[in-house]
Parts: structure tokens; C-alpha cells; sequence
């Protein structure tokens, strides 16, 4: 991993491998900052906001709530999409995600699927549009994230950082699911599917 040097050019600066504990950091102090003004940190709320915006506040009355109170969340989320946008299309390296030779031969040797391929994490021997067992993984995989993360009272990141930095138990119990259930995957359902 190469050390940030402060003496590029300010796209080269940005651009190039930071260490892990700097977004740790920011995390930590967004968290804290939010905290502090009594807010919650988490994107899966938005969700919600984007019913309650198409109307179905009128109905039901689990989406009729204040917008108003909830422009800060929709701008992080604006903000985030726009940020991986800029970062998918004018801050990518033209090195492969650096991952373990151990894992590349797992997936090389179990699941046939070569490494590096693209510039991202996805195998795109998988997940392209002219595999259709990749288009209807991902449309599932979509819809379980999305359901899960609305029945669970909120997505991986709000449980796990903001959830469990406010020592919630419910949020706890969450995190161990999110565990077993990422293990299962791994271990037990993806070999099957592959």
C-alpha cells in the first residue's frame, strides 16, 4: 500500500491508496457529530423518505412524516451516490482490488472465477447483463438487501457503527445475524448456487 504524499497534484492526492485507519477515523467523527446533534446515522432510512416523497404518506401512515427534518439525510444520500459516481469514473486505480492469493485460488478452484477481471470488486463473469444467472442473483440479492434492511430497522452500517457505538442490544443482536448469515452464504448457499 503506498503512503499518501502530500506533495501531488490534488487529484493524485486524492486519488491514490489512503491507509484504512483515516476512514476509520472520519467515520468515527461523523458518528460522534451526528450523536451530538441527535441525529442517527444511517441510509437505509431514506428508503422511507423516498416513499413518503412519491406519496405514500397519504396512505399509510408509517411514511407520513416531516421531509423537512430529514434533508440532511437525503443530501448524505445524494452525496454518497454522486461521491461513487466521481470515484467509479475519475478516481479509480488501473491496479485489481488487492486481494489474498489464497482467496483467488478459492475462487479460481471453487466457484471458476478468475481474478483480476474488471476494475471493481464484482466478478463480471458473473454479474453482467448477458448472464442471465448474474441478472437474476442481482435482482434478488436487491431485493433482499432492500426488504431486509427495512424489516431490520436498518441496514448493516446503521447497526453495526451507529447501532452498536450507542450500545443497543437490538442492534448487537443484529450484527451476530449479519455474521451467521454472511458465513452461511460463504460456507453453505453459494456453493450450491455456483
Amino acid at each position: 500500500m503506498a503512503i499518501v504524499t502530500l506533495f501531488a497534484s490534488p487529484l493524485e492526492w486524492i486519488s491514490q491508496p489512503w491507509h484504512w485507519s483515516i476512514s476509520g477515523v472520519a467515520i468515527a467523527g461523523i458518528l460522534f457529530l451526528m450523536t451530538w446533534m441527535g441525529r442517527s446515522f444511517g441510509v437505509s432510512t431514506a428508503f422511507r423518505n423516498f416513499c413518503t416523497m412519491a406519496g405514500a404518506g397519504k396512505k399509510y401512515d408509517f411514511f407520513d412524516i416531516n421531509l423537512k427534518d430529514e434533508n440532511w439525510r437525503l443530501a448524505f444520500v445524494l452525496g454518497a451516490v454522486l461521491g461513487g459516481f466521481i470515484g467509479a469514473h475519475l478516481l479509480t486505480s488501473p491496479e485489481a482490488v488487492a486481494i489474498s492469493s489464497e482467496t483467488i485460488t478459492h475462487l479460481k478452484e471453487n466457484f471458476g472465477i478468475s481474478y483480476p477481471q474488471g476494475g471493481g470488486f464484482l466478478p463480471t463473469e458473473i454479474f453482467n447483463y448477458s448472464n442471465p444467472k448474474g441478472v437474476i442473483l442481482t435482482i434478488i440479492g436487491g431485493f433482499l438487501v432492500g426488504f431486509g434492511a427495512r424489516y431490520g430497522r436498518g441496514c448493516t452500517s446503521g447497526h453495526a457503527i451507529t447501532g452498536l457505538s450507542h450500545l443497543q442490544l437490538p442492534s448487537l443482536l443484529t450484527v451476530i445475524g449479519f455474521f451467521i448469515g454472511g458465513l452461511l452464504m460463504t460456507w453453505v448457499i453459494m456453493p450450491l448456487i455456483f
